[in-house]
């Protein structure tokens, strides 16, 4: 039997009894069919799955890497747009006169966990320490890779990739879900962002398609996430402990530390998830911060400090100035080795972030619509995707401005350059500080580590029950917790052992392309939604 969950404008079809009880079950069960049938594939033909899955990634670069280029760069102008444009800004997401649900440490605490933890601790190090070695400036003879003249350069697009333009892809989902919700009375439901556009027939099987898509979506950006997270954390557990079997060439992990940590880490993440977020995923995320303040402020006090303030600020001056070319800058292939060069580079770097970033789109902008009830527009984007951006620029700028120091002093002798990209922030700490300490700072690494993933992982599974349930998340949903943890360790372990990341990168960014198509839909919905209200 169906009941159907009522509003003004959508009725969403919910069972009311059985497995899928309160549960859409078209939504709910299409994903889960098409991702354990993409398990089985990868599983019987790992090579051909791979191999076609690389193929197929390629295919998607080269005919839409203009578009994802593109749409980011509208993204982040929409979103600065509504902030600062007067009557918008002051705008309160929620009924007017409504207080914020969480104070803002906890507010900026879940954000920031749900948002980037895993990739702060990755490529903190790793992408200033690669764009030092190669970026657009090098390739066209700007710079000298590996060089002091190329720092300020390695910096510029290491921000590129985790400022204003990567968070603007979550606060564009978050304003949008909010605003639909709290302000419109609508079910906080992707489909119900698109209502202004498609009207009723986001009721039926067009609302069922761009829910499931953006279910697809969460759980291909969640696994590159959880994939890259694992892989650290073998890290981080061989530098603690150094048994062998735990990495094997070039510090690199092996496939059996890697399952061994997503066993761990998904299991945590269902308990966490059936908790609910107002216990274990706002507890963990308090924990995330303070554990984050810890390592960072030992970089601050104990790292290569006056690198660190003076990258700070020069980068946000270099970042400001080469922002709209950088953003709207497309580089296709051609016939010379510059121009084949630079666009590797751009298919490497900066479309996989944009990918990335799309691909998680719904599960952060959903989460930070969650948390943000009774903030104004303008406090939204302050929290969501300015000051997020900074505090990644600090932690570039103390822990990677630190690596770079070591290695260009020769103090590192390679040692970072040359290591795995999982195991480059450990080589940084133990050759920057005391190994008693050093020891003390990694484990609060690998705490951190599975704090975020066990954060980002159980927000995920909880969003993508709210998204099955028309927006109704005040279900726990405990046996479909497991499903997807389930469902998840299988995937992922399945990807690494056909092809490592490198086949999670091409399902992630196959994936996150439809999801990129309803994001401009949403804007779109959003900006109409203001001008008949005359807010603009």
């Amino acid at each position: 039997m169906r009941s159907v969950l009522r509003h003004d404008e959508i009725q969403i079809a919910v069972e009311s009894k059985g497995f899928y009880k309160s549960l859409n079950k078209t939504v709910a069960l299409t994903p889960k069919i098409l991702i354990v049938s993409l398990i089985f594939w990868v599983g019987i033909y790992p090579e051909t799955a791979g191999s076609l899955l690389m193929e197929t990634q390629l295919l998607s670069t080269k005919l839409f890497g203009g578009w994802y280029i593109y749409a980011t760069a509208f993204f982040m102008i929409i979103c600065m747009l509504l902030a600062f444009f007067p009557k918008i800004g002051k705008l309160r997401l929620g009924s007017e006169g409504e207080q914020p649900e969480f104070r803002t440490f906890t507010w900026l605490s879940m954000m920031f966990g749900a948002g980037i933890g895993i990739g702060m601790l990755t490529y903190s190090t790793a992408e200033p320490i690669f764009h030092l070695s190669q970026n657009p400036d090098t390739i066209r003879g700007f710079t000298t890779s590996l060089n002091s003249d190329n720092v300020r350069s390695a910096f510029k697009w290491t921000l590129l990739h985790n400022g204003l333009t990567a968070w603007s892809c979550y606060g564009v989902v978050g304003i949008s879900l909010a605003y639909m919700s709290y302000n419109q009375g609508l079910p906080l439901s992707i489909r119900s962002v698109l209502q202004p556009i498609f009207g009723r027939h986001v009721s039926g099987p067009l609302g069922n398609i761009i829910d499931v898509v953006a279910i697809l979506a969460t759980v291909v950006g969640l696994s590159v996430t959880i994939g890259y997270g694992v892989s650290q954390f073998a890290s981080g557990l061989f530098n603690l402990s150094k048994f062998d079997w735990l990495v094997g060439e070039n510090a690199k992990p092996t496939i059996q530390a890697q399952i061994l940590g997503l066993l761990l880490i998904v299991g945590a993440s269902c308990l966490s998830a059936m908790s609910g977020i107002h216990k274990g995923i706002k507890w963990l995320s308090n924990i995330n911060m303070t554990l984050s303040l810890i390592l960072i402020l030992s970089f601050v006090f104990f790292g290569s400090s006056f690198i660190g303030f003076k990258t700070f600020f020069v980068t946000i001056f270099d970042y400001v100035m080469a922002l709209p070319k950088m953003s709207f800058t497309v580089w296709d292939f051609n016939q010379t080795s510059v121009s084949s060069e630079l666009s590797s580079w751009q298919s490497s770097w900066t479309i996989f972030y944009w990918a990335w970033w799309i691909a998680f789109a719904p599960f952060v902008g959903f989460f930070l619509a969650r948390v943000s009830r009774g903030r104004t527009i303008r406090e939204y984007v302050l929290g969501a995707i300015i000051v997020p951006s900074l505090i990644c620029l600090v932690w570039f700028s103390f822990i990677g401005g630190t690596a770079i120091d070591l290695e260009l002093s020769g103090k590192a002798n390679g040692a970072i350059v040359n290591t795995d990209i999982s195991n480059q922030l450990f080589a940084t700490i133990n050759l920057f500080i005391s190994e008693n300490f050093a020891s003390i700072l990694s484990f609060i690494v690998v705490t951190l580590l599975l704090t975020f993933l066990v954060t980002s992982a159980d927000s995920g599974i909880l969003i993508i029950n709210t998204l099955a349930s028309g927006g109704d998340g005040d279900h726990k949903r405990g046996k479909h917790i497991i499903v997807w943890g389930i469902i998840f360790s299988a995937l992922i372990g399945t990807l690494l052992y056909a092809g490592g990341m490198d086949a999670l990168r091409s399902v992630m960014i196959i994936g996150a392309l439809p999801f990129s198509l309803v994001m401009l839909f949403m804007t779109i919905a959003l900006i109409k939604t203001f001008l008949k209200g005359r807010s603009l």
